[in-house]
């Protein structure tokens, strides 16, 4: 049920782009986590439209389809910036505020955006296996992944498929590598790399010295949330432990949470059909509050 691809301006004037599922009821904005696309949401959006709301997924700054932006612009803050320009943007043209969904750097963002940027820009935020503290050793595991071939690609998409399986083994492989098509692009050199600009992770990893700081701006943004408010983990997740999950509900006390079995960091990917269960009351629980 898509209806088309949008375009959107960022905070700092840059293109976003966006696929549309629907065109009336609650809307939902999906977005995704660092080194993915919008096209990780698909089958949960098609879902959503089907139950009479309609869902804009967004390629983030840097990623997919979007702009790659100049300069230091790859802070969390700056992916929450453009959550809130959109969100307005959404606004005006709909008249509906959107519930945010976002996975892992698009729930950082979508936190930083109503619990500290621009407080009532959005209607509900979902996170994703994601809470303003994150288990080290597992953040250390994605950014290594996300950074070994970061120069030199792949010699196909096949290779980049085989490398995927080694880093999630307890994801069944798909059928085709359509899906997997759509996160890589054919460089001149004739090596496939992954379509996100590189700096967005160079650019994380100088920002090291700041972790202290940046955590303290997540938990004080997540304690500042009013709005109807999910946790979806992953049970397996390697990135968010009970302990940070208590933490949140300390936080944000009248947040719902639920696990997804079978499920690690990247939710959606792992078990789609499970983790579309799980959000769909929630999103429904509020259309019919609206």
């Amino acid at each position: 049920m898509k209806k088309g691809t949008h375009e959107f301006i960022g905070a700092d004037g840059n293109r976003i782009i966006a696929d549309r599922f629907g065109t009336e009821g609650q809307v939902v904005m999906m977005m995704h986590g660092g080194g993915q696309t919008r096209h990780s949401w698909g089958k949960t959006a098609e879902r959503i439209a089907d139950a009479g709301m309609q869902a804009f997924c967004l390629d983030m700054r840097g990623h997919g389809d979007s702009a790659w932006v100049e300069g230091d612009k790859y802070f969390f803050s700056d992916f929450g910036a453009d959550v809130a320009a959109v969100a307005t943007q959404i606004l005006e043209e709909t008249g509906v505020k959107p519930v945010a969904i976002g996975a892992s750097l698009g729930g950082l963002a979508s936190l930083l955006a109503e619990g500290a940027l621009r407080p009532g820009v959005l209607a509900g935020v979902v996170l994703v296996d994601v809470t303003p503290r994150l288990d080290e050793s597992g953040v250390n595991k994605i950014l290594s992944f996300m950074t070994e071939k970061v120069e030199d690609g792949f010699g196909s998409i096949e290779e980049a498929a085989d490398m995927i399986a080694s880093y999630l083994p307890h994801r069944k492989r798909p059928k085709t590598l359509d899906g997997l098509s759509k996160n890589l692009r054919l460089r001149e050199d004739g090596r496939y790399r992954w379509h996100w600009d590189p700096r967005f992770i160079t650019q994380h990893a100088e920002r090291a010295h700041m972790k202290d700081k940046i955590q303290g701006e997540l938990l004080q943004a997540a304690a500042n949330l009013k709005v109807p408010s999910m946790l979806v983990r992953g049970a397996a997740s390697e990135l968010v432990k009970q302990s940070h999950v208590d933490e949140f509900l300390e936080l944000v006390p009248h947040a719902k949470f639920t696990d997804v079995k079978e499920a690690g960091h990247m939710v959606a990917g792992d078990v789609n059909d499970a983790f579309t269960a799980a959000i769909m009351p929630f999103l429904k629980e509020y259309q019919a509050a609206a």
